[in-house]
């Protein structure tokens, strides 16, 4: 049997980040032998992911970045259980590896996300190791994508809301400024579509029965019901697609006028928003 020295487990601890009993334990196990030992812990983390796969990791961290062209941007959600881990620094570290991971190979969606290389092991088996080092449920529930003429990112203080918007210009005076407070406008108005267009029929007729259904209990004629419904989804509208909202910082004017102010062709071609527990 292998002589495992105080050394032998520090050194296997700095390697992996795993608890000095753990590793300790692996080393005995494996008789000494480092891949083998790296390989337990792996395993052992993959079982502590399935045993707490029944846990809520609603916490974690939201990234949105873009690429040095700013013609590519993403954000990610990182969940785990607890705050703590949350804000740890090991924690956000690796969700910013996770994302410049991203950023660089240019990943289109979730699926390709995960199956990228990370240091010689796939993303998600990645996230698997991390299970073991801190114990908690951990996984990437959403990664969404925008591409456009120019990206713009916004990162909401706390990591826990992050936004990417696309724009079809680029050469527009002050593009940077407005980029930002339109992704900022996503951020704390939540929007569900771009325009009234992009809005599913499933929501639109949701929106109309409960327009006639609120109609209704306001005693409004039965036949009268569907124009009033109309009504409010066309305030629906306004109050949630992105470019017929007031803009948070001219409630004068709304996001479209703004931007066509800048220039008559300017729009957005795309957002994403995520947020955690949302």
């Amino acid at each position: 049997m292998a002589n495992i020295t105080a050394a032998d487990v520090n050194k296997l601890r700095q390697m992996t980040g795993a608890g000095m009993m753990d590793c300790k334990n692996a080393l005995v196990e494996n008789d000494g032998d480092f891949e083998l030992a790296i390989e337990s812990l792996r395993k052992k983390g993959q079982k502590l992911a399935n045993k707490r796969a029944d846990r809520d990791a609603n916490e974690g961290i939201v990234i949105a970045k873009t690429n040095a062209a700013n013609t590519y941007g993403a954000v990610l959600m990182l969940n785990c259980e607890t705050d703590f881990v949350g804000k740890n620094e090991e924690f956000v570290k690796f969700a910013h590896s996770i994302m410049d991971l991203a950023i660089q190979k240019g990943a289109k969606s979730l699926e390709e996300l995960k199956v990228l290389n990370l240091n010689g092991q796939t993303v998600m088996e990645s996230v698997t190791e991390m299970v073991g080092k801190t114990g908690e449920k951990m996984d990437i529930p959403h990664f969404e994508v925008v591409e456009a003429p120019i990206v713009f990112a916004y990162n909401h203080q706390g990591n826990r809301l992050g936004t990417i918007l696309g724009l079809n210009k680029s050469d527009v005076a002050e593009i940077n400024t407005i980029g930002k407070e339109v992704a900022m406008q996503v951020a704390a108005m939540a929007p569900v579509a771009v325009d009234k267009d992009g809005v599913d029929q499933q929501t639109i007729e949701k929106e109309i029965e409960i327009g006639k259904d609120l109609a209704r209990q306001e005693g409004k004629p039965e036949e009268m019901l569907e124009k009033i419904a109309l009504g409010k989804l066309n305030k629906f509208f306004k109050e949630n697609t992105l470019l017929n909202q007031e803009f948070i910082k001219d409630n004068k004017t709304t996001v479209r006028d703004m931007l066509t102010k800048a220039d008559k062709d300017l729009t957005v071609t795309a957002f994403r928003r995520l947020m955690l527990g949302a």
